[in-house]
């Protein structure tokens, strides 16, 4: 995939704040410090157009990212960090669940998950609620160059163990070596219905 233009777009916490276009969106979900601005980087071939941070829970907003003209990048806030308030975490629920039910943009997810980590009651709430909506998703297992080739093939095993083999595909992923880095772009292709020969290639 060759990125010709990768823009920020706008933040927003409500629909009212969402750019108005008829492109197509895929959305990035995951677990605070998961690496969804690492992530995005590497597929765009960017260094810093998404700000990544030492400091999980710092992206608090919907970004909306405008890809080639042709189609949209969605950060969503990350989940799961306990030292925010408790009254921010009640804020990202609600926000998040607005942009997926009301969105008709968007056409898929990428749930993040860390090889390293087992998948919590949020990842499998949340592939709950996609399932309920009829969204579809697949899976990014992030960090991959953490582990040796014969651990990561062992930690895949694992985390699938934990959802049906309907929920959506799985991508090994690593922002340091790139490794997933195509696959990745053929299955967000696939859920924009975009064809992997189209022009913004």
């Amino acid at each position: 995939m060759i990125v010709k233009s990768a823009i920020f777009v706008t933040s927003a916490v409500k629909q009212a704040q969402y750019p108005e276009t008829a492109l197509p969106e895929i959305a990035f979900a995951g677990r605070s410090n998961v690496g969804k601005s690492s992530l995005i980087n590497t597929l765009l071939n960017r260094k810093s157009l998404v700000k990544t941070s030492a400091t999980p829970g710092k992206t608090r907003l919907i970004n909306f990212f405008a890809i080639n003209d042709r189609f949209l990048f969605v950060d969503l806030p990350g989940y799961g960090y306990a030292k925010v308030s408790k009254q921010e975490r009640a804020q990202w629920g609600p926000m998040v669940e607005s942009y997926l039910t009301g969105r008709r943009n968007l056409k898929g997810l990428a749930i993040l998950q860390d090889i390293r980590r087992e998948p919590g009651e949020e990842e499998k709430d949340l592939v709950n609620f996609l399932d309920t909506i009829g969204l579809p998703f697949f899976f990014i297992i992030t960090k991959a160059d953490k582990l040796s080739k014969n651990k990561q093939a062992g930690r895949l095993s694992q985390i699938r163990k934990h959802f049906s083999p309907a929920e959506g595909g799985f991508i090994l992923f690593s922002a340091k070596t790139t490794l997933g880095k195509d696959q990745a772009w053929r299955q967000i292709l696939r859920v924009l219905e975009l064809p992997e020969d189209d022009p913004a290639k």
